[in-house]
């Protein structure tokens, strides 16, 4: 399974603005739209509980497209599964992808939090990391992965300049 990591950063590396876990107050529109579009173009969804509860009335559900919470304890949330479109699992991630591989996902979109996606870099799941720089220094807020031993060496595949204020989309190979 193509596992492909999108997230948004400052260039200080934040993913979040302070403790403030919306998106939309900080990122820019052209990465928002962009964001919607990878939304749209893919059937399945991986994140972690933060990311959840930060874009739940932004979440469309529908038919044909699995969006996956990992959660430590999944239970508190079985009330808002939809089957086929909504799962809370803290199922091993290996295992995760074995299931959706079985489901017949070729490919899945990751994206994030810090925890989630160190969780993945560490076990080697992610094969490439789209990532959109925003061209702000925001000193506090999340990263991009949590406080862990991590060597992660990168291959840039590409690079798009989004907007005039230097947005800029930037695609790496997981070497």
């Amino acid at each position: 399974m193509k596992m492909i990591l999108a997230m948004v950063s400052s260039v200080d590396g934040k993913t979040t603005r302070w403790n403030n876990s919306d998106l939309h107050s900080w990122t820019s529109k052209e990465d928002q739209e962009y964001f919607s579009k990878l939304i749209e173009e893919n059937n399945c969804i991986i994140m972690g509980r933060k990311t959840y509860e930060a874009a739940k009335n932004m979440i469309k559900h529908r038919s044909g497209k699995l969006r996956i919470v990992l959660t430590g304890n999944p239970k508190p949330f079985n009330h808002l599964s939809i089957p086929g479109q909504l799962e809370f699992t803290n199922k091993p991630s290996k295992k995760l992808i074995k299931r959706l591989e079985d489901m017949g996902y070729a490919n899945a979109l990751l994206v994030g939090g810090a925890t989630v996606n160190t969780l993945f870099l560490k076990e080697n799941l992610v094969d490439e990391l789209w990532l959109t720089l925003e061209p702000k220094i925001l000193g506090n807020g999340n990263g991009l992965v949590g406080e862990s031993e991590l060597d992660v060496n990168l291959q840039l595949l590409g690079f798009e300049k989004l907007n005039n204020s230097g947005t800029l989309l930037l695609k790496y190979k997981i070497i």
